[in-house]
This record gives C-alpha cells, sequence and structure tokens, in this order.
C-alpha cells in the first residue's frame, strides 16, 4: 500500500493552505505537526476528499483518485477533530449507522461493531445514549466508526485532544495496535504523543512540508543547538527576550533554562540532547501569529 501526494496545493482567493506538497507514504505511524495554520487540516481534508485540491494530484498504489471512484474510500478512515455524534443514538445504533453510510451490509456490521466495541473498551456501554459517554468514550467510539471498513489509510485529527494523561496512554497503545498493516497520518498538537508512537515525523510550515524523518534520527538536524542554562531571575527574563524557550524551571532561587540556539548562550551553558519538543520550537518559536493565521482558513 502507498499513498502519494504530488504537487499538492490547495488556496483560497490570495491565500495558499498547502504550497506543492510531496510525499510518499507506506504503512506505518506519521506524526503531522505543524503551528496552528500550517496546512495540516487543509492536507488532511484533501486526502479524505473533503476538499478538491487547487492543483496536484493524490495517488493510491499508482491509480489516481478520480480515477479510483468510490473504491478509494473503501480504503480511507477518518475521525475528524470535531466529530459529530447523534447524541439520542446508542453507541450501537450510531456504529450501525455508520457501517450503513459506509456500504457494509448488516451481517458484517453488526460482527464488526461488536468486535470494534471490544477493542475500544464499550462493550459495557455500547447500548447506552451517547450523550451520557464521556469525552474519552466518544473519542473511543471515533475511532472505532473510523476503522469501521478495515480502511489501509487511517487519518486522525487531535484525537486525544481533551484526554487525561490515562486515556491518552489507552489511546495511544489503541493506535499503535491499529496501525499494522496500515498507513495512518495522526495530526495533534501534543508533541509528546506524536514522539510515543510515530514512526515518521512530518513537519509542516506555512503550507509546505518542511521535513519528512524518522523518529529516530528527526532531531539530529538540531543536535548542538538545545542548551541548558542555571541563571538568575533577573538573567533568566533576559534569556527569554532573545531565545526561544523549551522549559523554565525554578531551583533554589535560580532558574534552569532550556533553549534553542544556533550557538552556545553563555559561557556556563551546556548542550542537552535534543528532543521532538525542541525541534518543533527550532521551527516554529519565532513565527509570529500574523504568519500562523494567515495560511490556514480550514
Amino acid at each position: 500500500m502507498e499513498l502519494q501526494l504530488q504537487n499538492l496545493s490547495k488556496q483560497y482567493g490570495e491565500k495558499r493552505a498547502v504550497q506543492r506538497l510531496n510525499a510518499r507514504l507506506t504503512p506505518g505511524v506519521y506524526g503531522l505537526l505543524g503551528a496552528n495554520g500550517a496546512g495540516k487540516t487543509t492536507l488532511m481534508r484533501m486526502i479524505c476528499g473533503l476538499l478538491k485540491p487547487t492543483s496536484g494530484a493524490i495517488l493510491l498504489n499508482e491509480a489516481a483518485m478520480e480515477e479510483l471512484g468510490e473504491q478509494y474510500y473503501t480504503h480511507l478512515g477518518y475521525m475528524p477533530q470535531d466529530f459529530g455524534f447523534y447524541p439520542e443514538f446508542t453507541g450501537r445504533e450510531f456504529m450501525l449507522y455508520m457501517a450503513a453510510v459506509k456500504g457494509l451490509d448488516k451481517k458484517r456490521a453488526k460482527s464488526r461493531s461488536q468486535k470494534l466495541f471490544s477493542m475500544v473498551n464499550l462493550q459495557e456501554a455500547a447500548d447506552k445514549k451517547i450523550k451520557t459517554y464521556s469525552g474519552g468514550m466518544k473519542q473511543r467510539l471515533g475511532i472505532a466508526q473510523a476503522v469501521l471498513n478495515n480502511p489501509a489509510i487511517l487519518i486522525l485529527d487531535e484525537p486525544t485532544a481533551g484526554l487525561d494523561p490515562k486515556e491518552r496512554v489507552s489511546f495511544r497503545n489503541l493506535i499503535s495496535q491499529l496501525s499494522r498493516n496500515r498507513i495512518v497520518i495522526l495530526s495533534t498538537h501534543i508533541v509528546s504523543d506524536v514522539s510515543c508512537i510515530a514512526d515518521t515525523i512530518l513537519m509542516m510550515k506555512q503550507g509546505r512540508l518542511l521535513l519528512q524523518e524518522p523518529m529516530d534520527t528527526v532531531t539530529d538536524s538540531i543536535r548542538g543547538k538545545v542548551w541548558e542554562v542555571l541563571v538568575s531571575e533577573r538573567q533568566a527574563v533576559e534569556y527569554s527576550r532573545r531565545f526561544p524557550i523549551v522549559n523554565l524551571h525554578h531551583e533554589k532561587g535560580k532558574v534552569r533554562l532550556r533553549m534553542v540556539s544556533e550557538t552556545m548562550p553563555a559561557a556556563e551553558g551546556r548542550a542537552a540532547e535534543p528532543d521532538l519538543e525542541d525541534l518543533f520550537l527550532y521551527h516554529f518559536g519565532n513565527q509570529t501569529q500574523e504568519e500562523m493565521e494567515d495560511v490556514d482558513p480550514i
């Protein structure tokens, strides 16, 4: 299974949400990162067929989306950030409704729903109304409907938003379980969720694909650019004005700063092992609010 994005662009008037984006995706978990307005949601909606690209092409196993028609959507599962549930439906009624929308016959819909209720740990709540579900239960129901048709491509937009730490861990484990032999694109602003389960990082900035790197080497580019210093509170204020600060921690009257800088910011600074949060701040720490809002109107 291969999903190919060729020179993919989406423009709204003068605003370019996605600009000539190229990527080749094979089974695995792809963490899609970027600041607000980077174009992530527009990209995912184009892959899902909800938005038509201004130019470029989306190919599945070298066949264009337009040529495949309905066959393309049989390979696709999507969990949007704001999923519309029917509060008066029970979980089971909702799953059977979604199965009908996806074209599953009744027998397969029932067996598949039961299996998925077990997988997402909603067996005991299957016949309760969705309006009684907690946020975590709704998220689990959302991912269950996304994989009803056993898709080869699974698109998840902010799937752990609003979950407590325990629910997030359970959800990450579920996504890892579902990623076998699938292309999973996971968009989230919670960097730690991505670092735990992603095989590859896709980072977007101002509508462009900034990088596509395996998780185990993605931070190599900023090695020697992440620093820690222990300074006075007055010095900490000055450093905060000059450098993107990843972390600030008060220690016995002093402040330990973790920051990103091309060169050592102070004689007392020491190099730190970079992580995904450092990489994110390296690329987005100086991006203005205007830049972030000017790209993706969706």
